[in-house]
């Protein structure tokens, strides 16, 4: 039997990665949390959310479209209880 209900938190890589104009960011949450993801560019500026909700206990998957943003290194942030992780993407156009 195979269990899908993840035993741990966990931000994935975003793919593709590098991306143009669009990437998704899967994650795994292990309990029912309010949920944050976040991205942020180069200086640390938060320029758009993703998620700011309440979710229960899963797997999820999160696309952001970054037509309006200039290439570049920028960084995504997922929160949720106790649970913190950031990682680097980068967009080329």
């Amino acid at each position: 039997i195979i269990n899908n209900i993840p035993e741990s938190f966990n931000l994935f890589q975003n793919y593709p990665n590098p991306f143009n104009p669009k990437t998704n960011i899967s994650y795994q949450i292990a309990k029912n949390n309010f949920v944050l993801l976040k991205i942020y560019d180069e200086t640390g500026k938060e320029v758009a959310t993703l998620v700011n909700e309440k979710q229960t206990q899963g797997i999820y998957e999160a696309e952001w479209d970054a037509t309006q943003y200039p290439s570049g290194v920028y960084f995504y942030r997922l929160e949720a209880g106790d649970f913190t992780e950031t990682k680097k993407m980068l967009i080329i156009k």
